[in-house]
């Protein structure tokens, strides 16, 4: 079973301006109302603790599994044996009307079905990030 939220903007900016935003962890909450903290680099490899507006009560450890600048960013989260799987992917990819910023989640595992019904739609909080990084992105 496989859940997944995407969230798709047309940014007007670089894709190393929009990049720029995106692993600076240190500027997330200037313009991000959907994350309450985030701590640690965002680089390969490295360990990243973030709590989300959708679930303050509860920080995320998330590992950086890909990190392609300035155009793919993957971090992950999970249970052991591959039971349950969180994944959230960021693409950046130039287009003829701007930068095309696309934003996935995706939720999997043979424990996702009972795992996603805890998980609270994603939706809006997806569009706020998007948002938030479009305006950031053309204000600088």
């Amino acid at each position: 079973m496989t859940r997944e939220y995407r969230v798709t903007r047309i940014i007007d900016a670089s894709p190393e301006a929009i990049w720029a935003l995106l692993t600076d962890a240190s500027t997330w909450t200037d313009w991000n109302p959907s994350v309450v903290s985030i701590e640690g680099p965002i680089e390969k490899g490295s360990t990243i603790k973030l709590v989300s507006a959708v679930n303050p009560k509860r920080t995320f450890t998330l590992k950086v599994t890909t990190f392609a600048p300035p155009r793919k960013l993957v971090w992950s989260d999970g249970m052991a044996l591959g039971l349950f799987k969180g994944e959230r992917t960021y693409l950046i990819d130039p287009t003829g009307e701007g930068t095309a910023f696309t934003m996935t989640e995706t939720f999997s595992g043979p424990i996702a079905g009972l795992i996603t019904k805890m998980i609270p739609d994603l939706t809006e909080s997806f569009a706020q990030f998007a948002d938030g990084l479009k305006r950031a992105a053309e204000s600088s």
